[in-house]
């Protein structure tokens, strides 16, 4: 099943207000297309909301200078995908920073805990006697775990930025953007961010002058990989990020794994991140236990660090050949089942860590909301879920309508509009697979299952160039929300052959202008006709070196 697709253009937008004398007029109109003016094109880390803004900040700060004066032992409790694991490391280093001699990380095995602080991570946390646990990145559906870390006489800050359920959980303190009565306007932040900004309002009630920037690297890296939009405040964070990774001042971590990835620091993208670090990072998390992506990124040891980004390497191939397998059954799947509302699968043999990447993988072929589970561990009567989506169905009130409609069919989710995650009995998951369906089909008209690709428009033939390239790579901190430039326009088709029996290698034509494009993935058997209309974007050819470019398609058709 292939999804109905159109490319529509952006409207034209006149760049306003006083723009870098060095960008070019087409690099405006995109950031003016995005709804930025010069000042929110690349916003700065001055035009930050203050903390201040948070519900629940000062509490949480009250905590914390408490503790560290105390002496107090406190334990940073992560997540295991990247936004967690970064999150960990800058909690863990910035209160460190901050004056806190007593600190230890713990995170959640996959396997063994679930997602959360749990009451059994709570039961294995005893031993390290915390005397205040601060969840980062999760916390805010942690009901049971809380109530049990309260049950032991152990204090709780919730740093979250997950969507709560109707009521919030038993803590000493919450700091959520997304919590009700929180005025902060920045709520796209990760949870990665939201420590970030705790640590900010911390550092003031010290009165401390301990350097934070240092930390901008990691907030950018776990902001990317969450896929959280891109919104002003998250690009001022990334871009900040950025230039620090760009300047080679990242932590032996991150250095290291730019290294085993391919990458080149000082032209290193937001792509970049979320192609090659965070996959890598993630890795452990899926498959192995996030404690080793967490200590590559505490150790400031550069051999230790390149040590544990190659195990980080070798676990993230071992990822993407299981992914290969997963993802062969899950086509096979759906030729037994209706997708044409949403899909939703499940297979005995799939690995839990791995259905997120399935399913994000099925929505994005498909374009429709998709959910794939997998049994929490071999055996297990218990399956784990995990849920993506597409732009105008929103995943997490879904499963809350489906959760109202069905009291108990769910016993746990979370998450956010396009991503979320669930715990369902195996024999629930025919009555859950029809509830969602329902819903998806009552949800979803026939617009939002069209996937639209929004261009920038037509390049010229003169535009085709490095130049042209460089100054869209280095002109913006693109992501989820500011999306890369994309443009579309009619060429003629001068060669053509295919790569690795999947990808399509074109030599193409514009005004008498030859480009090379590529097309991942776009081998479908049929040979492109001599002439096509394709949506397209433009980046440096690092790999024939000089000033090529090439144009990589994303969407192509008969002109």
């Amino acid at each position: 099943m292939s999804p109905a697709r159109r490319i529509v253009r952006r409207p034209a937008v006149a760049p306003v207000g006083d723009w870098p004398a060095h960008w070019p007029d087409l690099l405006r109109r995109v950031h003016a297309a995005r709804g930025s003016d010069a000042r929110r094109a690349l916003p700065r880390l001055a035009d930050l909301p203050p903390p201040s803004d948070l519900r629940g900040i000062e509490a949480a700060v009250g905590l914390l200078c408490a503790a560290i004066a105390a002496d107090a032992h406190i334990v940073v409790v992560g997540d295991f995908d990247c936004d967690g694991a970064t999150a960990c490391a800058v909690g863990v280093r910035g209160l460190r920073l901050l004056g806190a001699r007593r600190v230890s990380h713990a995170v959640p095995n996959r396997m063994v805990h679930g997602y959360g602080l749990s009451p059994g991570l709570v039961e294995d946390l005893a031993a390290m006697q915390p005397d205040l646990v601060v969840t980062v990145d999760h916390g805010i559906a942690c009901h049971a775990g809380i109530a049990a870390a309260k049950a032991r006489g152990w204090q709780v800050l919730v740093t979250d930025h997950h969507l709560p359920g109707p009521t919030l959980p038993p803590a000493d303190a919450i700091v959520n953007p997304n919590q009700p009565g929180c005025g902060f306007p920045g709520k796209a932040l990760a949870g990665v961010g939201v420590v970030f900004y705790l640590l900010l309002a911390l550092r003031a009630a010290l009165g401390s002058k301990a350097d934070l920037a240092g930390l901008l690297d990691l907030v950018a890296v776990g902001t990317v990989a969450d896929l959280v939009p891109l919104d002003a405040c998250n690009r001022a964070l990334v871009g900040a990020g950025l230039r620090r990774l760009r300047a080679g001042q990242g932590c032996p971590g991150l250095r290291a794994l730019i290294e085993v990835s391919g990458r080149r620091a000082e032209t290193l993208t937001t792509a970049d991140i979320g192609f090659a670090l965070a996959p890598r990072i993630n890795a452990a998390g899926r498959l192995e236990d996030m404690g080793l992506g967490i200590a590559c990124l505490l150790t400031d040891d550069p051999a230790e660090a390149r040590r544990l980004a190659a195990a980080l390497h070798a676990i993230n191939a071992e990822r993407r050949a299981l992914q290969a397998d997963m993802q062969e059954v899950a086509e096979a799947h759906l030729d037994g089942i209706d997708a044409a509302h949403a899909a939703v699968l499940f297979d005995p043999d799939w690995h839990p860590g791995v259905v997120g990447l399935v399913a994000s993988k099925l929505k994005e072929r498909l374009h429709r909301p998709a959910i794939a589970f997998a049994p929490a561990e071999p055996g297990s009567d218990l399956l784990r879920g995990s849920a993506r989506s597409i732009p105008g169905f929103h995943m997490r009130d879904a499963l809350a309508l489906v959760d109202a409609r069905h009291p108990g069919l769910i016993p746990r989710f979370g998450g956010h509009a396009m991503a979320a995650g669930l715990s369902l009995p195996r024999a629930a998951f025919p009555a859950f697979r029809d509830a969602f369906v329902q819903v998806a089909r009552e949800g979803l008209s026939p617009e939002l299952l069209t996937d639209v690709l929004y261009s920038d428009g037509a390049l010229r033939a003169d535009e085709l160039r490095l130049a042209t390239a460089l100054a869209l790579r280095d002109g913006g901190h693109w992501g989820q929300g500011y999306p890369e430039p994309l443009f579309d326009g009619e060429f003629a088709v001068r060669d053509w052959r295919v790569l690795k029996e999947r990808h399509l290698r074109l030599e193409l034509e514009l005004d008498g202008v030859r480009c090379p494009a590529i097309h991942f993935d776009g081998w479908d058997g049929t040979a492109p006709g001599a002439r096509l209309r394709i949506a397209y974007r433009l980046v440096p050819d690092d790999w024939r070196g000089g000033e090529a470019v090439q144009l990589v398609v994303v969407h192509r058709e008969p002109a």
